[in-house]
């Protein structure tokens, strides 16, 4: 499936807003220097047709679950194309691992394509930069207070999850990245705390696994516990199934670092 089309979907589920017109303008762009067309197709409309009842519930199913998880990889992009340029580079290993992402959720057709709709973003960041040196932020800080808008916070977990993978690609996260990733994350309605949490999965130190769990060291056993209840809710699979299976299975791998975090302080503090 080629991303023209994933992307006309997102229109149809993001509508109006920046996130819309950063769609327009990616869109409008990617068109224009590889088809010579703005035109796109994805059989009916988003959301179209007549059906009977039990159809019609199914197929609506269908195509909202498509229209989420359209919008989240769009958003993803969108979100990427900050966090990428956060330190005035494009590190290859950053681009790469969107790439495969792509590669992985939508063939080698959507990689070349995925690719150009971020260059063209960072051109528009460039052209909104050059009349107003925050112009592109704002706008970045308007479309988290959409995209909080339309994700429940579990789904905007997994978004930031994969923000922060991008800025770790390289091998190391800059300050610049760092506090990109803490901008984003506040428009979007996460915490500071989040950020601490997404970029210390996969640690081994004690440390580390207290800041998976947004908690500190002189925190009682009750407390402990509480904080890792809270984040075994918040970050459950299931609660980005409708994103689609690979989404679910990568949302799988993060809670299977947080219980790893878990074991680290358990163990610590002599707990069961």
């Amino acid at each position: 499936m080629g991303i023209g089309k994933w992307i006309g979907g997102a229109l149809g589920f993001i509508q109006f807003g920046p996130l819309g017109a950063l769609a327009g303008f990616a869109l409008g762009s990617l068109f224009d220097n590889m088809f010579g067309s703005t035109t796109i197709s994805d059989g009916q409309p988003y959301g179209g047709g007549t059906y009977g009842s039990d159809t019609y519930s199914q197929e609506t199913y269908r195509q909202d679950s498509r229209g989420q998880r359209n919008s989240f990889l769009f958003s993803m992009l969108v979100m990427a194309s900050y966090i990428i340029r956060a330190d005035n580079k494009i590190m290859h290993s950053e681009m790469e691992y969107v790439r495969q992402f792509l590669r992985v959720n939508f063939g080698e057709n959507a990689v070349t394509e995925g690719e150009q709709i971020l260059l063209n973003l960072f051109e528009q960041r460039k052209q909104m930069d050059a009349q107003n040196p925050n112009a592109f932020k704002n706008t970045i800080a308007q479309c988290g207070q959409q995209i909080a808008m339309y994700m429940n916070y579990s789904e905007r977990l997994q978004l930031l999850n994969f923000l922060v993978q991008i800025a770790k690609a390289d091998g190391s996260v800059v300050t610049e990245e760092i506090n990109a990733l803490k901008e984003v994350a506040v428009s979007m309605g996460l915490s500071v705390s989040d950020v601490d949490s997404a970029l210390s999965l996969g640690g081994t130190t004690l440390e580390e696994a207290y800041k998976v769990l947004e908690i500190s060291p002189d925190a009682t056993d009750e407390e402990v516990r509480k904080a890792y209840r809270k984040l075994a809710l918040e970050h459950h699979p299931d609660k980005v199934e409708t994103l689609g299976e690979d989404i679910k299975k990568a949302a799988e791998q993060k809670f299977k670092q947080i219980n790893e975090a878990k074991e680290i302080v358990y163990k610590a503090r002599g707990m069961k």
